[in-house]
C-alpha cells in the first residue's frame, strides 16, 4: 500500500532544533569566561602594598594638599601689578583763556622690599616642604598599616587552618569513641563529651572564617574597595626577618623619620615668618608717574612714596612668629625623645617575641604533640579515658595558638621599627 503525505502532514525538525545546541555552546562559553575572570590573583606583600597605594584615599588626599602648597609658592613669588589711574574734569577761571577741560593719566608701581619678598617665598617653600614630608609620612603610615593588616590576614588564615585541623582531629576521636560505646567498651558519657567538644570546635572554625573575611575587608577598605574579588597572599607568618642593631636603627630614624621632617619644616616656616614680620616694617617703595593736561599747561609729575614705621613696628606679628617657632622647636625635641623611646620599646617587643617563638616552637609545641600521641595510644589500649585525650588536644591547640600569636607579634614589632625609622617612604615606588 502506497501512502502519500501532503506538505501539510509532513513533519520536519522543530523550529528551535538548531537553537538548543547554540544556546548550550553560548552558555558553556559564558561559564568558561566567568571562571577565567574569577581566577584568584596572587599578591606578594610588596605587590599588595603597591596595589593599595594606588587607590588609598588618605594618601591621594595628602598629595592634593601638596599641589595646594606648590601653588602657594607661585603665589608668594608673584610681583605686584602696576596701577593705572585716569581722571577728567573741567577747569573754571576768571579769564576765558583759563577755562576748559582738564584730563590726567597716571601709572603707579610698587617696588617691593626684596627682603620681604624673599622671606614670604621662604615661608611658602617651607610649607611646601612640610606638605611633601606630610605626604611621605602618610605613605609611611599607610604602608605600615597595609603590612600589619596583611600579617593579620595571614594570622587569621593560620588560625582557621588550626581550627579546621582541630575539628578534623576531634571528629576522628569521636568516631573512635562511638565505636567503643557501641561495643560496650566505654560509657555513653564519653560520647557526649566528644560531641560537646565537636560543637565547640565548629564554633571556633566559624569564628575563624569570619575573622578571615574581616581581615580581607580591612585590606580592601585601605584600597578604597579596588582589590580584585578573589585574591590570595603569597607570604607566611614565619618568614625570616633581618634587623640591624638598635643604635643603627635609631640613627636612621633620627635622620629619615618623616614626622621629624614635618616638624623641622614647621620650625623653618616659623623662622621665615619672623623674617617676614621684620622685613614688613619697610614694605617697599611706591613709584608714581602722572601726566595732567590743563587748558594752559601740561604737567608731568614723578612721585615716590615710602611707608615709615613710626606707629606700627610690626611687633605683634614678630612676637607671634617667635612664639610659633619656640612651640615648633619644643614639639620637635619632644618627638625626637619620644621616637627613641618608641624604638627601644619596639626593639624589646621583637626580642620578647623571638624568645617566645623559640620556646614554643622548639619546646612546648613538640611536647604537646608528643603528649597527644601518647594519650591517643593509651586510649586505644584502654589505659586512659577520653578526657585525657581531649585535654591533650586542648593543650596542643593552646600552644599552637600562642605560637601563631608570637609570630604575628614578631612581624608587627618589626613593622613598627621600620615605620619609626621611615623605611616605608621609598619602600614601594
Amino acid at each position: 500500500m502506497h501512502v502519500s503525505l501532503s506538505s501539510k502532514n509532513r513533519q520536519g525538525p522543530p523550529r528551535n532544533f538548531m537553537k538548543k545546541p547554540i544556546r548550550l555552546i553560548c552558555l558553556s562559553l559564558a561559564l568558561l569566561c566567568n571562571s577565567v575572570g574569577a581566577e584568584e590573583k596572587t599578591f606578594s606583600i610588596d605587590a599588595l602594598v603597591k596595589e593599595i597605594l594606588q587607590h588609598n584615599p588618605t594618601l591621594l588626599t595628602s598629595k592634593r594638599s601638596l599641589d595646594v602648597a606648590t601653588a602657594g609658592v607661585t603665589t608668594a613669588g608673584a610681583r605686584p601689578n602696576p596701577r593705572i589711574e585716569g581722571n577728567a574734569g573741567r577747569q573754571s577761571a576768571f579769564s576765558a583763556s583759563g577755562q576748559g577741560a582738564v584730563t590726567g593719566i597716571g601709572v603707579a608701581q610698587l617696588f617691593e622690599n626684596p627682603a620681604l619678598r624673599s622671606a614670604r617665598i621662604d615661608a611658602a617653600q617651607s610649607i611646601e616642604r612640610g606638605s611633601l614630608q606630610t605626604v611621605a609620612a602618610t605613605k609611611n603610615e599607610v604602608v605600615a598599616k597595609v603590612r600589619l593588616s596583611a600579617f593579620d590576614y595571614l594570622l587569621r588564615k593560620e588560625e582557621l587552618l588550626a581550627a579546621t585541623d582541630a575539628l578534623s582531629l576531634l571528629e576522628q576521636i569521636q568516631q573512635r569513641v562511638k565505636v567503643k560505646v557501641d561495643s560496650g567498651e566505654a560509657g555513653k558519657y564519653e560520647l557526649i563529651k566528644a560531641d560537646t567538644e565537636i560543637i565547640t570546635a565548629r564554633q571556633r572554625e566559624q569564628t575563624a572564617k569570619l575573622q578571615v573575611e574581616q581581615a580581607v575587608l580591612n585590606l580592601n577598605r585601605l584600597a578604597a574597595g579596588k582589590l580584585p574579588p578573589s585574591w590570595t597572599l603569597d607570604a607566611n607568618l614565619a618568614d625570616a626577618i633581618e634587623l640591624e642593631s638598635l643604635e643603627s636603627i635609631k640613627t636612621i630614624a633620627l635622620k629619615s623619620n618623616p614626622e621629624l621632617s614635618v616638624l623641622q619644616a614647621d620650625v623653618e616656616r616659623a623662622q621665615a615668618r619672623i623674617n617676614e614680620a621684620i622685613a614688613s616694617r619697610w614694605p617697599g617703595v611706591d613709584l608714581r608717574y602722572t601726566h595732567q593736561r590743563e587748558p594752559e599747561a601740561r604737567q608731568n609729575i614723578l612721585s615716590l612714596s615710602i611707608q615709615v614705621p613710626l606707629v606700627d613696628q610690626r611687633t605683634g606679628p614678630r612676637n607671634e612668629a617667635i612664639a610659633d617657632r619656640e612651640r615648633a622647636l619644643t614639639r620637635l625635641d619632644g618627638r625626637r625623645n619620644e621616637l627613641q623611646q618608641q624604638l627601644a620599646l619596639a626593639w624589646s617587643s621583637v626580642e620578647v617575641a623571638r624568645l617566645r617563638i623559640k620556646a614554643l616552637d622548639e619546646g612546648a609545641m613538640r611536647g604537646a604533640e608528643a603528649a597527644l600521641r601518647i594519650a591517643q595510644a593509651a586510649y586505644r589500649y584502654g589505659e586512659r579515658g577520653i578526657l585525657d585525650v581531649l585535654d591533650a588536644e586542648r593543650v596542643l591547640r593552646s600552644v599552637r595558638s600562642d605560637l601563631l600569636l608570637a609570630r604575628y607579634e614578631l612581624q608587627s614589632s618589626t613593622i613598627e621599627l621600620d615605620f619609626l625609622a621611615g623605611r616605608y617612604v621609598n619602600a614601594v615606588n
